[in-house]
């Protein structure tokens, strides 16, 4: 138990600052559990805020942010990719062109 009264308020910022970081973490978890469910730009530029003030509360290294970031940019590019690709397999039509025969004389 702290003695003087410097130590206790720090206790109680402490305590205090805990329960908010805490509180924080598991939404963050949230927002990224739900974004790995289902990869999406909405999704990713949530999750992008969320790091950012993470990283602003000095919860997470910029470094880990950063990678974070870049993971999670890169499920999102891997959705768009399968999308267009399915979008470029039709095969165009050739159209056949009859050519006249020509007579010899």
């Amino acid at each position: 138990m702290p003695i003087g009264r410097s130590s206790k308020k720090s206790l109680r910022k402490s305590i205090k600052n805990k329960k908010i970081n805490t509180s924080f973490k598991n939404k963050l978890k949230e927002v990224i559990k739900k974004f790995l469910l289902k990869p999406e730009k909405k999704g990713f530029s949530e999750v992008q805020a969320i790091l950012d003030k993470a990283e602003k509360k000095h919860l997470y290294q910029k470094n880990k942010v950063a990678r974070l970031k870049a993971r999670y940019a890169k499920r999102v590019g891997k959705v768009v990719e399968k999308v267009v690709v399915k979008k470029t397999v039709k095969k165009a039509k050739k159209k056949l062109i009859k050519k006249k025969a020509i007579k010899k004389m």
